[in-house]
């Protein structure tokens, strides 16, 4: 597959990845190397990037613990010690290998850690690579509020490597495979109609429909980088979804969602809503629900629970001057911006969801 270079970073797939980093390195010639991990992929990834690295650059390995629980800013301070102890200076470059927390919060740490070293992120699961590789978006969650701290800078590269993906537990696969069925939702039937049959999804498909996902986020990135307009298209189903997300974070009694699991709920929410607002047609709304609920099941929500979540939205990132918006449908690759809604019409679309 070919590169795909956008406005700040060139984006590498596969084999064909790891010939640019060398060069990259051997370029800019880097005073030291920092390779950021988690447990996880430091057992399971860090050794075949290893393998594909070739440097004469001393390189430390910084492990962090795994999970969205710890993308917090202590986290960061432990990270910024390791790296101000290790001798780390301006010159230096930050590898991030993970999934989105590692990515987040590694790319936060490289564009704070003296007003900012240079970083590379190799996504190593399937949300990381269609999301978290193109955008620049970087940070870590206040508490259990999602992503409130945190700024938009690009790192040098970033190498896109499937082989990772042969390290994922299928429930990782389903919750990458969310951000690219919204990618469908709001940009392209015909990208969309490609995921009608999930279950005979093969990783040679998902290698194309990685592509195609990174290039529709792209477009959208590349016409609205600090999303003042377009790019809030991509929150779709992230209004509702995030406040899922941060009220089962946050209770002890609730099983923590993955991103994608959030996020597939929050998206039946909103095509209810589109359908309730601004005409998506309530037989497709149907589909989607059936599509969805099929593949990844349902999540338990009480009617109690109701208020306490949408009581979360208040703290969404797309909010301005009061009020809560929303990205809505009016048919599939037609998305609405900044749309309000009535707490009534929340409360009846969780009850869609939930019958």
């Amino acid at each position: 597959m070919d590169s795909i270079t956008t406005t700040d970073c060139t984006i590498h797939f596969n084999d064909a990845c790891y010939k640019p980093l060398n060069k990259h390195i051997k370029e800019k010639n880097f005073s030291k190397i920092f390779v950021l991990v988690d447990e996880n992929t430091h057992q399971h990834c860090l050794p075949y990037f290893l393998e594909k690295l070739e440097t004469n650059s001393v390189v430390e390995i910084i492990e962090i613990e795994s999970g969205e629980i710890n993308k917090t800013i202590d986290t960061c301070v432990g990270v910024w010690n390791t790296l101000s102890d290790l001798d780390a200076d301006r010159k230096s470059l930050l590898i991030n290998i993970g999934g989105g927390v590692i990515t987040d919060l590694g790319g936060f740490v490289a564009c704070t850690f003296k007003r900012g070293i240079a970083y590379i992120n190799v996504p190593t699961t399937l949300l990381s690579m269609v999301d978290a590789s193109v955008g620049g978006k970087t940070g870590v969650d206040l508490g259990h509020l999602k992503n409130q701290i945190g700024v938009i800078s690009n790192p040098d590269l970033v190498l896109i490597d499937t082989t990772y993906l042969n390290t994922l537990p299928q429930n990782q696969m389903r919750s990458g495979l969310a951000e690219m069925l919204k990618h469908g939702l709001i940009s392209d039937e015909v990208y969309w109609n490609k995921f009608k049959d999930l279950s005979k999804l093969t990783l040679n498909d998902l290698d194309t429909l990685i592509y195609e996902s990174v290039l529709i986020k792209k477009h959208v990135v590349e016409n609205d980088p600090f999303e003042d307009n377009l790019r809030k298209t991509l929150n779709f189903g992230h209004t509702l979804g995030h406040a899922i997300e941060s009220y089962f974070l946050s209770n002890p009694d609730k099983t923590t969602l993955l991103h994608g699991e959030a996020i597939i709920v929050g998206m039946v929410l909103a095509c209810y809503i589109s359908t309730e607002l601004v005409g998506f047609p309530k037989q497709t709304t149907i589909d989607i629900k059936n599509l969805f609920v099929n593949y990844y099941g349902k999540v338990e929500i009480s009617e109690d629970e109701y208020p306490t979540i949408i009581e979360l939205l208040k703290y969404d990132k797309k909010n301005n001057h009061g009020n809560i918006n929303f990205v809505l449908l009016e048919s599939i690759g037609k998305p609405k911006i900044d749309c309000l809604v009535d707490d009534k019409i929340i409360v009846n679309a969780f009850r869609f969801y939930a019958n």
